[in-house]
């Protein structure tokens, strides 16, 4: 590939911001066990990097929906690809994703799982775009709120390629 890509948000500020929300989501959750689901495939480097800093247990599932098909919008109906191996009754979930733009998926997500009944449900994103919002989603913990672009790195994805970046960036045209 040889889009130019931009640096919207540095390793460093992603480093740092994630320290954070694990600081946070610790003293929390001090004294109890925090059971993440990791919403794949995007989600998977920011769900790894949050959970090494966690200083409470952690125990870990995974989730795959979709919501856009074969194109680049949401086509607005939710579809689980992959459930969770492990019941979530009883325990403290924390539901992480990579980004929130539309809502749709992650308002879906959310009242399936808490129709599930966990002891407690809560929603962390890396990244926030909450100028595209058309279903609310009360997020609980966010990385960083960002514009309505187009945005690759740190698991995201453009046609599978540049998750690995270790930045935050959007792709120029």
């Amino acid at each position: 590939m040889t889009d130019s890509i931009k640096v919207l948000i540095s390793e460093e500020k992603v480093n740092q911001r994630i320290e954070e929300l694990a600081s946070t989501i610790s003293k929390e959750y001090e004294g109890k066990t925090v059971h993440l689901i990791c919403v794949l495939k995007g989600s998977i480097f920011f769900t790894c990097e949050l959970a090494k800093r966690l200083t409470v247990p952690v125990t870990l599932d995974f989730m795959s929906v979709s919501s856009y098909g074969d194109g680049t919008a949401s086509s607005g109906r939710v579809k689980i690809v992959k459930d969770l191996d492990e019941a979530v009754d009883g325990k403290n979930v924390i539901v992480i994703e990579d980004i929130i733009d539309s809502g749709r998926t992650l308002s879906y997500l959310m009242d399936l799982l808490g129709a599930r009944k966990p002891a407690s449900l809560k929603l962390c994103t890396l990244l926030d775009k909450p100028e595209r919002r058309v279903t609310e989603v009360k997020v609980d913990y966010i990385g960083f709120e960002i514009p309505d672009k187009f945005v690759v790195g740190y698991g995201l994805d453009y046609a599978q390629n540049y998750r690995n970046l270790p930045y935050v960036g959007v792709i120029e045209e």
